[in-house]
């Protein structure tokens, strides 16, 4: 026992003779002190600041996020079509019933949930390629392949064609609304973070009122060029797009964790002011720092390791936070042009109104930038789902006691114009804050893939649902239909309630510990931990 504890104490010796560690501790110290000293900067840093230090990293950020303009635009467009008679007469049959014709149901739930299988496609594989080839390769790709799929949905001669186009299309749209969160958040600071997230739902919301403007406009035109015009104005984005986007600088925090330090400064100095740059070293130290910690909570970077230990719950919590969107009435009230028609109101009136409604939508966000900073998340998600329930609930007994009266009618289409406004001001641009503040730096991008990948199967499974609730051929419910998606609404305030943690004003260290010591969602706000004390991961490893 003696003779090996001797042997013991000599090999430590030469290695502490090899490897001095005066020289190692130093090096070691001095890294520490930039990192910490770094998140203090990020704490204190207000947005009038983070916006004169960051300048250009909040304009790649709008930029990426641009992307996804496209595919809100053809959400909006492929629904509002069924309401259109050019295209109900092009792609569907002759009703006796309505005297008119109409796209039936089975084929309105495909061609929807064909641009959902796409984008889960695109999905999952910007999860797998970004951590391989970085943003930059992969959004520039995505643009290109977007440009060939058009022209098939363009020139499509029937519905097969048309849905395969829709699903190949859907392909790159996965990729955009993926990529734009997750960019968002690696490249801003922390007084950005939630204000540049958020941004990614006004882009959504633009696309929507695009593509209800265009199709207002053509509303009058009974020829193959109703929709045939709105399908052509989709070349307009990737072509600038992808010239403006070359130039993208790539994700310092993907370049760390692929070990490329020099490179991620070079990025950091790129999106940062010229006054910035001698603080480049303190922002990769404190990246490397948070690396560095995952990887000594849980190492894993593979979307299997999303469902591991105490990732496990940071997934549930975005996949069910983007789930609720499709569920809490955003296939109803998010497409309103169809819905207004079922009710019982002109196709003209119901083109602009769907105007105005998604204009609504795009003020609802930004005024969603001034509550973000004052109640946080947590609270506007959860009073959002709140009252969305409640307004779901109203048009269903609208529709039970007005029946198929004028005035009842106009009520319904006026309490889902607030349905949009409630929907934008909390729940659809809240959630991408959400999705990007939860998970861990090393597991992000997956994340956020998963969690939208949640949010299409969501869609998919109420876009065959809505369908036969709402059209004439099969339940024909109108209104009534917000019965049902007002109680799934309430279901997922139940949940909010007891799971949604608040994430405002967190550094992703912090976050890491509160989720490794398994704070309760309700005390996230409360708890305070510090990412820089000597035994912070070992107290985390005990607990």
């Amino acid at each position: 026992m003696e003779s090996t504890q001797k042997k013991f104490n000599n090999s430590h010796l030469e290695d502490a003779f090899i490897h001095p560690p005066t020289i190692v501790d130093s090096i070691d110290t001095k890294n520490h002190l930039l990192a910490k000293q770094a998140a203090l900067d990020e704490h204190n840093m207000t947005v009038r600041e983070a916006l004169r230090t960051y300048p250009k990293a909040v304009m790649w950020s709008l930029l990426v996020s641009t992307s996804i303009i496209m595919e809100g635009y053809d959400l909006v467009l492929i629904n509002s079509f069924y309401a259109q008679e050019s295209f109900a007469r092009k792609y569907g049959d002759f009703v006796p019933v309505s005297s008119s014709y109409q796209v039936s149901a089975s084929w309105q739930a495909g061609l929807s949930n064909a641009i959902g299988v796409g984008t889960i496609i695109g999905a999952f594989a910007n999860g797998y390629f970004t951590q391989r080839l970085g943003y930059r390769k992969v959004l520039l790709t995505s643009l290109a392949a977007m440009v060939a799929f058009i022209f098939i949905t363009f020139f499509a001669p029937n519905l097969p064609v048309l849905l395969g186009g829709e699903l190949l299309c859907g392909i790159p749209w996965g990729v955009f609304a993926t990529m734009g969160p997750a960019y968002a958040s690696e490249v801003c600071p922390l007084a950005l973070r939630g204000y540049l997230t958020v941004y990614v739902n006004l882009c959504w919301a633009f696309g929507q009122l695009i593509s209800a403007g265009v199709q207002s406009g053509l509303s009058s035109n009974n020829t193959q060029w109703a929709y045939r015009i709105p399908f052509a104005i989709q070349w307009i984005w990737p072509f600038p797009l992808f010239a403006v986007l070359y130039f993208t600088p790539e994700s310092p925090w993907h370049l760390v964790r692929a070990g490329k330090l020099e490179d991620a400064e070079k990025s950091v100095i790129r999106l940062a002011s010229a006054s910035r740059k001698d603080n480049a070293k303190q922002t990769i130290a404190m990246m490397v720092h948070t690396n560095e910690l995952e990887k000594d909570i849980d190492a894993g970077t593979s979307y299997w390791d999303c469902f591991k230990g105490i990732d496990r719950r940071r997934t549930e919590i975005v996949c069910m936070a983007f789930a609720a969107q499709p569920f809490c009435g955003s296939v109803m009230g998010g497409t309103p042009t169809y819905f207004f028609v079922q009710a019982g109101l002109p196709n003209s009136i119901s083109y602009k109104l769907s105007v105005g409604g998604l204009g609504i939508a795009s003020v609802g966000t930004i005024i969603s930038w001034f509550l973000l900073h004052t109640f946080g998340r947590r609270t506007l998600y959860l009073w959002g789902l709140a009252g969305l329930t409640g307004i779901l609930w109203i048009v269903g007994i609208i529709s039970v006691t007005a029946k198929d009266s004028v005035g009842g009618n106009y009520a319904q289409a006026t309490m889902m114009l607030f349905w949009l406004f409630v929907y934008y001001l909390t729940v659809g641009p809240i959630c991408y804050a959400i999705i990007s503040e939860t998970s861990s730096t090393r597991l992000r991008n997956k994340s956020v893939c998963l969690s939208r990948i949640a949010y299409y199967i969501a869609q998919i499974v109420t876009n065959v649902v809505n369908p036969y609730m709402l059209n004439p051929t099969a339940g024909d419910w109108k209104g009534k239909t917000g019965f049902f998606w007002g109680s799934f609404a309430f279901l997922f305030f139940i949940w909010t309630f007891f799971r949604l943690p608040e994430t405002k004003g967190k550094t992703f260290e912090e976050l890491d510990l509160l989720f490794a010591e398994n704070v309760g969602s309700r005390d996230f706000s409360k708890k305070r931990v510090d990412p820089y004390k000597e035994d912070a991961v070992a107290q985390v490893k005990t607990n």
